[in-house]
């Protein structure tokens, strides 16, 4: 019998619906019944992509005798982290100051229902001790035990926990002037963190710090370019990316870059493909191209929009959907393909997963590989393309790995973003920005209602009152889709956006952005967060795109409040900066305001002529181009008279120059 949870529209939540736990979703009346039967509440936090939630699922939520315990003694929640990020957000940090360790995936909380309050916390426990664990049955009654012996022992607890939670983050705001001394100390740390060997950060596992990497290319000088670019090469050519369908997996086990985690998510393509799109290397343009097809061909939506993720699993295994048996990699080609593959993938060395299959993770170059077997460029290229087919058709036919079709607000807004500014940089992958428009138009249609945002669409309901992040990451995507292609719709739509973020989201008396609006629900802790995660900062990306949007339109309110934000998060800066780096990028356009122009040219060569003068005289600027047919804009250049041979309006910050009537007095060199 399906318990609560099969009327869910989150795949994750359904995946739980046969389980013989009654599991309740995360609302009021779950609390309730565990007031009224005295009983605490078991939080299970996790998503439909990750592996550790499905060990855990097979292990004890599909287990009768375990199922039995969990019910007798709690009442049981079960929630998806990427529809309610805001809830996750307060409990990994309840865990982080229980246990004094990070959280993770499966996160396992222990709730008194009345404040909602944790007095136990943990992540994956096995249903039989190991790993140096107690086993999940042991753990059930060892808390249960404690909630009912000692209360008074858990309630202070529970004290000292809510200050914790309460004073968390509320440092004073910086009251003096803002400099560049956060960005120094961020790159010296990136530097001696740095993996020579393997790029990223040293050890593992490795995770791709998108943030991290654009840091170091926009303020990191030629050192920190080239730490960059060494990152970069290192993921797309070893086992983070996906060589044969594209795109990139979550992380690396290890510290090479070798073996995955095999789920693909939205998020960390839409971060990583407009850093590859602008590196300036063929290999990286391959990269960036792979990944905009496996979007475009897996990932959009038929009615517009990106899905979430692919899970990691397969027919109840990790990877099995990737990885390879040598002798079917050579049934499948012929001699020459296969020589090329077993060189560049090492299919003569010993089985990299498992001690039994193969994961393709590049060992040589295309480039080294054609040199070995003595081959030209472009006869190892078109192997490599036709043993590439094969193989692509042969894993077409094995058991997918299932797919999270929910289409997130914040999620879908990185990928638009990502997609218009890896447009921008590599005309090569104008087919992605067709998908950025049409899930740019499945937003406004489907989760912008009566000037509301909302964060989920999944079976064709719309769900949740926005956070911080779909309104910061839309702001932004709205932007960089406002310079790939002009539409007064999405300046309009970001305007009220951004009002948004003022009026119901800004801390009015310390500065910065709370992730849940000042009418969402109550919860134990409300998160402000300054720090980079798998998502970039909210709070940086609201800074940057206020001070974009505000030097657009010369509004000081946004530029006002990006600054008072970026005054908040001063006492994280000057502690943690390498792990605000999203906050430092803004804080960088705050110091030394982007370059904007607004040309006013219609389509054609002489609007062609400007641009290619515009990007050439400087790497930072903002480019609006606005057709002589639609209105001009508010604000500071509410004038924009045109001329037929077009017309330029070039500001640095709040100085604005003459109008430029000729591509050739551009002279807007920094």
């Amino acid at each position: 019998m399906p318990n609560r949870l099969a009327a869910e529209t989150s795949p994750y939540l359904r995946q739980h619906a046969d389980n013989p736990v009654d599991w309740w979703p995360w609302c009021e009346e779950a609390f309730a019944t565990a007031r009224r039967e005295n009983k605490p509440v078991l939080l299970s936090i996790g998503y439909a992509a990750c592996h550790w939630c499905h060990v855990m699922a097979h292990e004890s939520f599909e287990d009768e005798a375990t199922a039995r315990v969990m019910n007798a003694l709690y009442v049981n929640i079960k929630l998806d982290r990427e529809e309610r990020p805001d809830v996750d957000k307060v409990y990994q940090l309840a865990h982080q100051a229980l246990a004094r360790r990070g959280g993770g995936w499966p996160l396992t909380m222990f709730l008194t229902a009345d404040d909602r309050l944790p007095f136990f916390a943990g992540t994956y426990f096995p249903k039989t001790p190991r790993y140096g664990m107690p086993g999940f049955v042991q753990v059930l009654e060892g808390v249960r035990r404690w909630h009912d012996e000692k209360p008074g022992e858990m309630r202070a607890q529970n004290d000292a926990l809510a200050r914790f939670l309460a004073d968390y983050g509320e440092a004073a705001a910086h009251a003096e002037a803002l400099d560049d001394a956060p960005v120094a100390r961020a790159l010296e740390r990136l530097a001696a963190e740095f993996d020579p060997d393997n790029g990223g950060r040293r050890g593992g596992p490795k995770f791709p710090h998108a943030s991290e990497i654009e840091l170091l290319l926009d303020a990191g000088g030629e050192a920190g370019a080239a730490m960059a670019r060494f990152t970069l090469r290192c993921m797309a050519e070893r086992g983070l990316r996906d060589h044969l369908g594209g795109g990139f997996f979550r992380y690396c086990v290890d510290a090479q870059w070798d073996i995955p985690h095999f789920e693909k998510m939205l998020y960390d393509n839409a971060q990583l493909l407009p850093l590859y799109a602008r590196g300036g290397d063929p290999a990286f343009a391959a990269a960036a191209f792979d990944a905009a097809t496996w979007l475009v061909g897996e990932m959009s939506a038929p009615g517009g929009g990106f899905f979430s993720s692919l899970d990691a699993d397969s027919e109840g295994e990790e990877g099995r959907f990737y990885v390879w048996d040598r002798d079917d990699v050579h049934g499948l080609l012929d001699d020459d393909e296969y020589a090329l593959i077993e060189h560049r993938f090492g299919l003569d060395r010993e089985p990299n997963f498992e001690h039994h299959a193969w994961h393709l993770r590049a060992v040589a170059s295309l480039e080294e590989t054609a040199i070995a077997l003595g081959l030209d460029a472009a006869q190892a290229e078109e192997r490599w393309l036709r043993a590439r087919r094969r193989l692509l058709v042969a894993r077409g036919g094995r058991v997918r790995p299932a797919l999270d079709d929910k289409i997130l607000t914040a999620w879908n807004a990185l990928t638009i973003a990502g997609a218009a500014r890896a447009v921008r940089a590599d005309g090569e992958l104008a087919a992605l920005a067709v998908e950025a428009e049409r899930a740019l138009d499945f937003l406004h249609a489907r989760l912008w209602r009566d000037g509301r945002l909302y964060a989920s669409h999944a079976r064709d309901e719309t769900k949740f009152p926005a956070y911080l992040d779909d309104h910061a990451f839309l702001l932004d995507a709205l932007l960089a889709m406002l310079q790939l292609r002009w539409n007064r719709r999405d300046l309009d739509w970001a305007i009220a956006l951004a009002d948004t973020l003022l009026e119901r989201f800004e801390d009015r008396e310390r500065g910065g952005f709370w992730f849940t609006a000042h009418d969402a629900e109550a919860l134990p802790q409300r998160p402000k967060p300054w720090m980079d995660e798998s998502l970039p900062s909210g709070n940086g990306v609201a800074a940057r795109a206020l001070l974009r949007l505000g030097h657009l339109l010369g509004d000081t309110r946004y530029l006002d409040a990006a600054e008072r934000c970026l005054r908040a998060a001063w006492p994280t800066l000057a502690e943690l900066p390498h792990a605000c780096c999203t906050l430092l990028l803004a804080l960088g356009d705050f110091l030394r305001p982007r370059t904007h122009v607004v040309l006013r040219a219609a389509d054609g060569d002489e609007a062609q002529r400007w641009q290619t003068a515009i990007t050439s005289s400087t790497s930072k600027t903002d480019l609006y181009r606005i057709p002589p047919e639609s209105s001009p804009l508010p604000g500071v250049l509410a004038a924009q008279p045109h001329r037929p041979d077009g017309v330029a309006y070039v500001c640095q910050g709040a100085s604005c120059l003459p109008p430029v009537t000729q591509p050739g007095e551009l002279g807007i060199h920094r």
